[in-house]
């Protein structure tokens, strides 16, 4: 290839559509209305089995990419994904009880197992072009993931309901109304045309590759006399492997935790401040302005796997890491005081930026530290971190969630009466502290953190 930076756009383009994951909360209301016998807890079932199966399926796509290259892997990835939501538009056809156990075959385990198949393989493919700049490529690489939903989340919105498709409240252009179902045909079609053309602009270098003009830090006696590729057995067999997965899990659970709750928190900040009962015009806007959290919150995300990748490039992953811990850590202790709106858009802000570091920095010490012939499968496995992480941080804002008051929401119809709904808020400040401390003791562990010293083979 003439110009590495084409596998970084075909990484973007790529990356960018597979963020899309994320966009699942525009489903719930269209799908409960759809289906009003669905509880909370069932149409939040796919979101959590697709990530779940997104996590499973970077170990088995990165082993798979390492074989026999990560274009056939990223293009079977898309076609897995826009496959599951075609399928899904076929979910309005069914019963309630078979609908929601088609959408998670359709929406949740093929799509999930399409989106981690192609995740891993232009992250795998950069970080071999690109050996002097680690750090910001694979920012860069996973940045787009990041910005996924900002971009996909208007869209689909437009598309459900008819409308303009808008970024912060400016209409760009008119969509169509195709309707609930329809929209996860069309997204389908989106991304198996954008996955596929991204993929063909990933290609392996050749071994030994190296950028012109550049050669690698001269190594000490000692550093010469180590293993620089790691199996995934062996990876498993060195401590700093198990260290790592640690602090990573702690990052992502600390991350997602901030991540999945950012509008019920700030709700719960915003009703801490008032009487016991509201009307609904006062509500929504308290939920508009939840919303637009989330969308700077998405920002943040994506600028962190950037900004931080660079960071490590120059100061050094272990710095970077201490940095980005401490920085987290620290905001989360602090964030049951940031009730105000500017101070609680300063904090998601912070933590979005760590956690998007956390997302771009441990792709690169996995390369660093384990090597890049065998990167799929390692990072695999190392990303598994991500997928027990988005378990452990949503749950903790559950598990430790307080309830701080009941309140009653009034609004009058067009008919004059008074309908009430009851919102219980909740007080998250015992999750925030544990997630915070986790934070901090991830920062003193990695002060232990060094380089494997396995010799190489004889």
């Amino acid at each position: 290839m003439k110009n590495r930076w084409f596998v970084v756009l075909g990484a973007l383009i790529i990356q960018v559509s597979l963020g899309a994951v994320y966009i699942w909360s525009v489903f719930q209301t269209p799908l409960l209305t759809h289906f009003p016998g669905w509880k909370e807890t069932q149409v939040t079932l796919p979101a959590q089995i697709i990530l779940a199966c997104f996590a499973l399926a970077v170990i088995i796509g990165g082993r798979i990419q390492d074989r026999i290259g990560p274009r056939p892997v990223a293009i079977a990835g898309g076609l897995m994904l826009g496959t599951g939501l075609i399928l899904a538009k076929f979910t309005g056809s069914f019963a309630p009880g078979t609908a929601l156990v088609w959408l998670i075959l359709t929406y949740s385990v093929t799509g999930g197992l399409g989106i981690g198949a192609a995740y891993v393989c232009p992250i795998a493919t950069c970080v071999k072009w690109f050996p002097d700049k680690r750090g910001l490529i694979t920012g860069l690489a996973v940045a787009g993931f990041g910005a996924g939903a900002f971009f996909f989340a208007p869209l689909a919105r437009g598309l459900i309901s008819g409308g303009s498709y808008e970024l912060f409240g400016k209409k760009l252009f008119s969509l169509p109304e195709v309707g609930l179902f329809n929209t996860f045909l069309v997204l389908g079609i989106i991304f198996l045309f954008t996955i596929t053309l991204g993929a063909l602009f990933l290609k392996n270098p050749q071994p030994g590759y190296r950028p012109a003009g550049w050669n690698p830090p001269v190594e000490t006696a000692a550093a010469s006399s180590l293993k620089a590729d790691f199996s995934t057995a062996e990876m498993f067999r060195t401590r700093q492997f198990w260290l790592l997965w640690g602090i990573y899990l702690t990052g992502c659970a600390a991350g997602l935790m901030i991540i999945m709750k950012a509008s019920p928190i700030w709700q719960s900040f915003a009703l801490s401040n008032l009487s016991s009962s509201i009307d609904s015009a006062a509500f929504n806007r308290i939920a508009s302005a939840g919303a637009l959290a989330v969308s700077i919150l998405a920002i943040f995300n994506s600028l962190g796997r950037i900004f931080w990748g660079k960071v490590s490039d120059v100061f050094g992953r272990k710095n970077t890491l201490i940095a980005m811990f401490l920085l987290c850590g620290l905001t989360l202790l602090n964030f049951s005081l940031l009730k105000s709106y500017p101070l609680f858009l300063t904090g998601i802000s912070l933590v979005g930026l760590c956690f998007g570091g956390f997302l771009a920095v441990f792709p690169a010490v996995t390369a660093d530290y384990f090597g890049t012939r065998h990167y799929g499968a390692n990072y695999g496995w190392m990303f598994s971190a991500y997928g027990a992480g988005g378990l452990l941080g949503p749950y903790l804002a559950a598990a430790l969630m307080k309830t701080s008051a009941i309140v009653k929401i009034t609004e009058v119809r067009a008919s004059g009466e008074q309908a009430v709904k009851t919102l219980v808020a909740g007080d998250y400040s015992r999750a925030f502290l544990v997630a915070g401390a986790l934070c901090l003791a991830a920062t003193a562990a990695l002060l232990l953190l060094r380089k494997p010293q396995v010799k190489k083979e004889s």
